[in-house]
């Protein structure tokens, strides 16, 4: 059947305009994690990382968990993905760059990553709109369903990125009067 989304609110949108935070959320998302520890993660300043932060908590695209000593008599506040961005669309908002957001998280992860190690597909079909409805309900279909399930405790990691795009290349440019 295929999760119902709301549209986002523009703040959210906002917060989700950003490579970074959605790195930060993909990070948070099996454990709670310090704003030092997801700088360290990222390769980032932590007081960057901080304002980055808070801007997801405030959203609600973040979770404080209980305050937990830290080093040398510090207290550290881990934070977890709430899961939120699951529940919503982006694209109706009027706030645009979520896309390029993803892409370029996407490309950032993946860099990090041998390639050797990745599975990769493309597909080049013709549809018609409501072809490509289909296609993409029944492909987040599946994901839902992935989605859903409860992670089992010995499972690894991993991430999926699918993109459906017009492929530009292979139809003429429509002819000028």
């Amino acid at each position: 059947m295929g999760t119902q989304r709301r549209p986002a609110t523009e703040p959210e949108a906002r917060a989700l305009a950003s490579a970074t935070r959605l790195r930060i959320l993909r990070l948070c998302l099996d454990q709670a994690l310090t704003n030092k520890e997801i700088a360290g993660r990222l390769g980032a300043n932590p007081a960057t990382t901080l304002h980055h932060v808070r801007k997801l908590v405030e959203t609600g695209f973040l979770a404080a968990e209980p305050r937990r000593p830290g080093p040398r008599g510090s207290t550290e506040i881990p934070y977890r993905t709430t899961g939120k961005t699951w529940e919503m669309e982006v694209r109706e908002s009027g706030v645009t760059g979520a896309n390029a957001a993803m892409l370029g998280a996407f490309l950032e992860e993946v860099r990090l990553v041998d390639v050797a190690d990745g599975e990769f597909t493309r597909l080049g079909v013709r549809l018609t709109e409501e072809g490509r409805e289909e296609l993409w309900r029944r492909l987040r279909e599946v994901i839902d369903d992935f989605r859903d399930r409860r992670p089992p405790a010995d499972g690894a990691a991993y991430s999926l990125f699918l993109a459906v795009h017009r492929d530009v290349t292979r139809d003429p440019p429509p002819e000028e009067d």
